[in-house]
């Protein structure tokens, strides 16, 4: 059993991860309104996201979606339907579920999202000029580490 101090020094260490974690959300969600109004002016920030995860799984069904995100599917639908609407991503029904629906990225959207992530990446590569490629692959591999264990822990509790 450790010692008082260690449940303290880790206890600390765990108030540090979360001051950290919820500076990077803040910036985070502050700099997905920027980039949500550069894909599409009427574009929702959370929506920037999602366009992220259908890009990178075309034909991705909408519940899967749901699931991966942690909505229900009332909200999914919503938030489909808009990106439907500004003509960012097409749905076409699921051969294997007829109730189900297959997503992908309208050329449009491709394109609109392909600019906005060339200019993320940009911005990046700027921000961390100081950083060697060590450094940002291991921080890559971490921050994946992070949500895998917290998309476990989700589904466990």
């Amino acid at each position: 059993m450790g010692s008082r101090q260690d449940v303290t020094v880790v206890d600390e260490q765990f108030r540090q991860l979360e001051r950290e974690l919820g500076l990077l959300l803040r910036r985070a969600q502050a700099s997905s309104a920027s980039i949500s109004r550069d894909v599409h002016p009427d574009l929702e920030p959370a929506a920037y996201s999602l366009l992220a995860l259908i890009a990178a799984s075309p034909g991705v069904r909408a519940s899967d979606l749901a699931t991966t995100i942690g909505v229900g599917r009332g909200t999914m639908s919503r938030q489909l339907a808009r990106l439907g609407s500004l003509g960012l991503v097409s749905r076409r029904p699921d051969p294997d579920d007829y109730r189900g629906q297959l997503l992908e990225l309208t050329d449009e959207g491709l394109r609109r999202f392909e600019t906005a992530q060339q200019a993320r990446r940009a911005f990046l590569r700027q921000a961390l000029t100081a950083w060697g490629a060590p450094d940002i692959e291991a921080l890559a591999t971490q921050l994946g580490r992070l949500n895998e264990d917290l998309a476990a822990a989700r589904r466990a509790h």
